[in-house]
């Protein structure tokens, strides 16, 4: 069942109203948004900033960053679904305006592509600090993964939140 931009304003009118008249509600909303972007943004950017200094460090200092990888995927995650759960509610806020919006479907995929590089990052710390549990050693095939999708990251945080802006603007 395909569903019209009208049909879709239709369903979301009652949350378009509430939102559009309460302040309160948008700057519960938007606050959210912007307060789980800066904390997973700002975790994931710094613990890309220390990967790539432990990558050219030596096995300790790997090791160590691989913990703290290890520690900060969950806060990056939860931050990633209430910043994606406040997108929804902002973007059902003006449905057409969005659907709409070559910006919002820019922002949109490159969120997406964010999800993806965060479980490919996860799998390849995993990967590392079980090998290193059990060998001691790991290849360079993966610390090299981990270098690529990590500046992989970086630029993703970077453009997600300059296609932010965009959109705010283009809206």
């Amino acid at each position: 069942m395909i569903v019209s931009l009208q049909q879709l304003e239709h369903v979301l009118a009652p949350w378009q109203s509430a939102y559009s008249n309460s302040k309160l509600l948008a700057i519960i909303v938007a606050g959210v948004h912007l307060v789980a972007l800066l904390f997973g943004g700002g975790y994931a950017v710094a613990a890309d900033r220390f990967t790539l200094r432990a990558l050219r460090a030596g096995e300790p200092e790997r090791a160590k960053q691989l913990a703290e990888l290890h520690a900060v995927h969950r806060p990056v995650l939860i931050a990633l679904a209430l910043s994606f759960a406040s997108g929804v509610l902002l973007a059902a806020a003006d449905v057409k305006t969005f659907a709409t919006s070559p910006a919002f479907w820019v922002k949109l995929g490159l969120v997406g592509l964010l999800v993806i590089n965060g479980g490919v990052l996860t799998a390849i710390e995993t990967n590392l600090r079980k090998r290193e549990s059990r060998v001691g050693s790991t290849p360079s095939t993966l610390w090299e993964r981990l270098r690529v999708f990590t500046i992989c990251s970086v630029a993703l945080w970077t453009a997600t939140l300059i296609a932010g802006v965009v959109l705010q603007n283009a809206s």
